[in-house]
Order: structure tokens, then sequence, then C-alpha cells
């Protein structure tokens, strides 16, 4: 433990928690997606981490964030914990898979297998906790959202909504997410990591 957590180490998981969370808050709806979902790109600065210190900085990395973003939040911590779940997802097994083989191939393999998760993870939180949540709890009407998901799922009813809304928008808004997130990190990890190593 004393190893691990020197001065050098809490620092960079400080930077990458904070960059993480600045993009965790600069998100942004897409044309092609209901308007509440919305992208952001936090996980990027968590891959950094979890390549750079290992999977157990990558997800201090997203705890920290989504611990920062709690005090804010508008979904009484349930989007929050959505999210916290879809970025350990997405970090650990891509760090876990980088650490035993550190190379490119490796670098690959693991974020295309921390993608898969947390696409899949996302679509069974939006299933299980988000949508209920949202219907149960905040008490907002199932015609409401399905209104909103029909201008751009014309063909989205009340009895089709769960596959429609899971599979037509859930999954491909989050396999952009991921793809982006992916290719981001594969461009600039090595860069990074020369800068890390000075310090």
């Amino acid at each position: 433990m004393k190893k691990t957590f020197t001065a050098s180490y809490i620092a960079k998981v400080g930077i990458f928690s904070a960059l993480a969370f600045i993009l965790y808050v600069l998100n942004f709806p897409l044309p092609l997606f209901p308007s509440f979902l919305e992208i952001h790109l936090s996980d990027f600065p968590a891959l950094i981490s979890g390549f750079a210190l290992g999977p157990l900085g990558g997800a201090l990395t997203v705890l920290v964030k989504i611990l920062i973003k709690l005090p804010f939040t508008s979904t009484m911590g349930v989007g929050e914990c959505a999210d916290l779940i879809n970025g350990l997802a997405f970090v650990l097994p891509a760090s876990i898979i980088y650490k035993k083989n550190k190379s490119k191939k490796s670098a690959v393999i693991g974020i295309t297998a921390g993608a898969v998760c947390s696409v899949v993870t996302s679509i069974f939180a939006n299933w299980l906790i988000i949508i209920p949540f949202y219907l149960k709890v905040m008490k907002w009407d199932l015609a409401m959202i399905v209104s909103v998901c029909s201008k751009v799922i014309p063909f989205i009813t009340e009895g089709n909504f769960y596959p429609c809304y899971l599979f037509l928008s859930v999954l491909p808004f989050n396999t952009l997410r991921c793809l982006v997130v992916s290719l981001l990190t594969v461009l600039v990890y090595k860069r990074i990591s020369v800068l890390l190593k000075r310090f």
C-alpha cells in the first residue's frame, strides 16, 4: 500500500480525476438521439489513468469523478450510480488486460473488451435502473419519454418502448461514446505516458 499510494501516484489520480470531472459536466446531446441522452468523454482520462497507474488508478479516477459530481446531482444519485457502473465496466477490463502485457495490441484488445462491457452494462443500467427510477421515483410519464424519443424514432410507442429505446438509442449512443473515447486513448496514450514517467 505504501509503495502504491505515493505522493506522485495520488497527485496523478487527482489530476486525472479533475480532468474526468470537467469532461463529465461538459456533456451535450447529439441530434440523432433523444435529447435527454447527453454524451460525455469523462472515461477518456480514466482510461489513461488505468493504463498509466493500473486498474486501481483507473477505478479511483472514475470513483472520485462521481463523488465530486454527487453534490450537484439532479437524479438523487441514480444517474451517477449508473455512470459509475458504466465507467468501471469500461476502465477495469481495459486496464487489467493492458497491465498483463503492455503492448499496442494488448491496449486495443483491452479497450475493445472494456467498450463491449460498458455498452452492455449501459443497456442493463437503463433497463433496470435509470428508466424505472424516472418512472417510479421521479414520477415521469412514460408517454412523455416516448414523445421525446419519437422525434428520432418515429415508430416508438409505449408498447415497444424498451426494445426500441434500448437497441435503437442506448446501444448506438454508447457504442459511439466508447468508440470516440477508445480512439482518443489509442492516439494520445503513448505521448502522455512519456510525460507521466518524468514525474
